[in-house]
């Protein structure tokens, strides 16, 4: 799994206790479907990270409309973290992020 990080700390020690979880992406409402839709992501990633991260690996637009949903629920708030999605929605040890161009849910 490719996964999503946080810049690089300059202390080592760092590096080596950071913390990932696996997250997967899933299209809905005829969206483009991923040619690899498990990542895994840094807990101390923000959800718009996570939202910048999913758009590259779509290859679209930064004025492309883009709706995620967790669990196909709710959308979060940008400053969400990973960690305390994660924490709160984790569903068989995945965070599973369904996205689309189009609203799917109310």
């Amino acid at each position: 799994m490719e996964s999503l990080q946080t810049p690089s700390s300059p202390d080592p020690d760092d590096r080596k206790t950071k913390i990932l979880v696996n997250v997967l992406f899933k299209g809905v409402g005829g969206a483009p479907v991923l040619n690899r839709n498990k990542f895994s992501i840094a807990t101390t990633v923000k959800y718009q990270s996570l939202l910048v991260f999913l758009r590259k690996q779509l290859e679209s637009k930064a004025n492309d409309p883009l709706f995620t949903y967790i669990n196909g629920a709710f959308s979060p708030a940008p400053d969400d973290t990973i960690s305390n999605l994660y924490k709160c929605f984790s569903t068989d040890g995945m965070l599973i992020v369904y996205y689309s161009s189009v609203p799917a849910w109310g």
